[in-house]
């Protein structure tokens, strides 16, 4: 089962490395990290996309709040949570035809086209991973996909709840 955990954490040199530690230590994949600082300079965020079932998420949720330079983790999972993704995705449009197929799939999905060039689009969009999937598996039906990067899950409980110190 996907999850979503939330870590508030120092911004140090090898905070990260020591919490993604805990994670190879047990033989626990990661499907995605997206890390950044908060609006307090000396915290970040680090939002962990991984796969368990609730004894394997509550054993990885421990041993990461024993860390020294954590301050919190939450299992966003647990609740009703926000979550997004960004992709952005350079597609080859050669003919006038496919132009207007990538514009057209790109305003159906809500999606920015953010580079213009004689021979491709780059594309912007942002939502939920399924999202992300459909819209690039819309696009290689349509154009040829030259690259894509994606950031990872980012997010937030809904509501009252909150990450804080």
């Amino acid at each position: 089962m996907k999850r979503i955990i939330s870590v508030l954490m120092e911004n140090a040199p090898g905070a990260l490395s020591r919490i993604v530690g805990v994670f190879s230590q047990r033989g626990y994949n990661v499907d995605s990290l997206c890390v950044a600082p908060t609006d307090d300079a000396s915290l970040s965020r680090l939002t962990i996309i991984t796969h368990g079932d609730d004894k394997v998420i509550e054993q990885i949720t421990k041993q990461v709040n024993k860390l020294i330079d954590v301050l919190k983790v939450v299992d966003l999972s647990e609740g009703a949570h926000i979550e997004r993704e960004l992709m952005l995705i350079k597609v080859a449009t050669r003919t006038e035809s496919v132009r207007a197929e990538v514009k057209r799939n790109a305003d159906i999905f809500r999606a920015r086209i953010v580079d213009v060039n004689a021979n491709n689009y780059t594309i912007e969009i942002t939502g939920t991973t399924d999202k992300l999937d459909a819209f690039a598996t819309t696009m290689g039906q349509c154009a040829e996909i030259i690259e894509s990067s994606r950031t990872g899950v980012c997010g937030l409980a809904r509501g009252d709840r909150a990450l804080r110190p």
